[in-house]
């Protein structure tokens, strides 16, 4: 259950789907996100750049602010560098793996994908809501600063999902298991 809810009358109604759309229904919001927890995009200048889709400067503005607005994301200065922030997911942004899942598998099945750039969901897929929460503790340690969980054998599921993911893209046949 939300806490902190808005009344009513600030948003057009209290659907959930409406009230979600309201917050990332747009393609750049989504993509934000996307970046910041499949790519590890932490500052404005990798998301802005590393952009396949090829965001520009004022709309990957417009969408932090509004993210952080909502309280998706977060915004700190960078201790490496004075200068620079650093984006992280939230509890609520993390919570949105397994919406980012089933878009994912959705897309898979209705739209013409590029294989290289579905592996990951095909994964993620594959791998289910266990693979999900063994992810979303991942996101929790890197953007949360949450303690490590008990470490498993094997290099974590953003690696295990870039491994694919490259495999594939370098026409490697081998795509290793999430």
């Amino acid at each position: 259950m939300a806490t902190d809810k808005e009344s009513p009358a600030a948003h057009r109604s209290g659907c959930p789907i409406n009230l979600t759309l309201e917050v990332l229904g747009d393609k750049w919001s989504l993509i934000v996100v996307r970046d910041m927890m499949f790519g590890n995009r932490r500052h404005f200048r990798e998301l802005l750049s590393n952009s396949e889709e090829g965001i520009a400067s004022n709309i990957l503005a417009d969408r932090l602010r509004r993210l952080m607005a909502e309280g998706v994301i977060s915004k700190a200065d960078d201790p490496s560098h004075k200068q620079k922030a650093i984006y992280s997911l939230t509890e609520k942004g993390i919570e949105l793996l397994p919406v980012f899942a089933m878009i994912g598998a959705w897309g898979r099945k209705w739209l013409p994908v590029s294989e290289a750039l579905s592996i990951r969901a095909r994964l993620l897929e594959e791998g289910g809501p266990a693979l999900w929460d063994e992810f979303m503790e991942e996101l929790r340690v890197e953007h949360l600063g949450a303690p490590p969980p008990a470490r498993r054998s094997g290099p974590g599921v953003r690696a295990r999902l870039q491994a694919a993911f490259e495999a594939m893209a370098g026409g490697q046949e081998n795509i290793p298991a999430a």
